[in-house]
């Protein structure tokens, strides 16, 4: 079974190139990847191996970039997607996930995608990388974490208006995220019993049921129920409260109730660094927290750190789970 991770390249004319040229470059052997995607769009002067199997990764990343050859049809103009690319791009997820789920790979990293390009070359029928992820792994539902060494965090709601997320906070939703988020920090993390805190909806938790009601209503009895199997949850908490230095010391991963409760405190710990992980897929799945970044495309400022990130959890995560 390969130890090297494998990283689909995402849009070819977005960052993601550069990006993965910049990573290699910094890694080197230290952590051996290789690119599935087309060598031709790879910034001039990158040094590449084509390799035929996963297995020569881990060899060839000493002194090239390793890439897992596949061609692309059509031109690329950085900055300005390309309808003829867009099969490729799925494709290229498709063969990633299969490799992963044969062994041939420890874990998948994924390069950000365009889904306007997608679905206006491909009819791409997804909402975007998570949900065709889920489909080709056969699963219904999945969980996005946002992770850093500062600060583990998942929006139990996430790209939905905020009017709309008490109706869409319903206690089987916010149960099966904490469940899959505590598989997944015992599995993917190695952490034997951990401490989840759980952020209210409404301002201070609901001051007793003065500015709502949910953390009584729904909140509130599933963490009684899951407390009740062993489950080690804190809250529900106020969030304006649960993300300093010293209550972040006290919890492994922060269940929020919606986007921007979460992201908001992770962006702003640790912009950088912050790397989008999947849990609930039979493997693993890490992702620089980044779009394509088409505007600077090709113009040598895009910053590989979130990437770099990325490949290294997946790294640990995957052998965690070997293991």
């Amino acid at each position: 079974m390969s130890a090297s991770i494998a990283l689909s390249c995402g849009e070819p004319a977005g960052i993601g190139p550069e990006i993965a040229a910049a990573a290699w470059d910094r890694l080197r052997g230290a952590l051996p990847f290789f690119l599935i995607g087309d060598p031709a769009h790879l910034p001039s002067g990158t040094p590449i191996a084509c390799i035929t199997d996963p297995a020569e990764a881990s060899a060839a990343s000493a002194l090239a970039l390793p890439v897992l050859v596949h061609a692309f049809d059509g031109p690329l103009t950085r900055g300005v997607p390309n309808p003829a690319h867009a099969q490729g791009v799925i494709d290229v997820i498709a063969r990633g996930v299969g490799l992963v789920q044969s062994g041939a790979a420890l874990a998948l990293c994924t390069a950000p995608i365009h889904k306007q390009a997608l679905q206006d070359g491909a009819g791409f029928a997804f909402p975007g990388h998570t949900e065709f992820l889920a489909h080709l792994a056969g699963v219904d539902r999945v969980v996005m974490m946002l992770a850093s060494d500062q600060l583990r965090v998942v929006p139990t709601t996430i790209h939905i208006p905020l009017k709309d997320v008490p109706q869409a906070l319903t206690p089987d939703l916010l149960e099966e995220t904490i469940r899959i988020t505590h598989a997944a920090l015992i599995r993917d993390f190695g952490l034997r019993a951990p401490r989840l805190a759980i952020a209210g909806l409404n301002p201070h938790a609901g001051e007793g049921g003065k500015m709502g009601r949910e953390e009584i209503d729904v909140i509130g009895p599933v963490l009684t129920r899951l407390r009740a199997e062993g489950l080690d949850l804190r809250g529900p908490m106020s969030a304006d409260t649960m993300f300093h230095a010293a209550a972040r010391a006290q919890y492994d991963a922060a269940i929020c109730m919606y986007h921007d409760q979460a992201l908001i405190p992770i962006k702003t710990l640790d912009f950088d660094r912050g790397v989008n992980v999947t849990l609930g897929l039979p493997f693993i799945r890490t992702s620089p927290d980044h779009g394509t970044a088409l505007d600077i495309a090709g113009q040598g400022r895009a910053n590989p750190t979130s990437l770099i990130e990325a490949l290294k959890l997946a790294q640990v995560m995957g052998e965690a789970r070997r293991a």
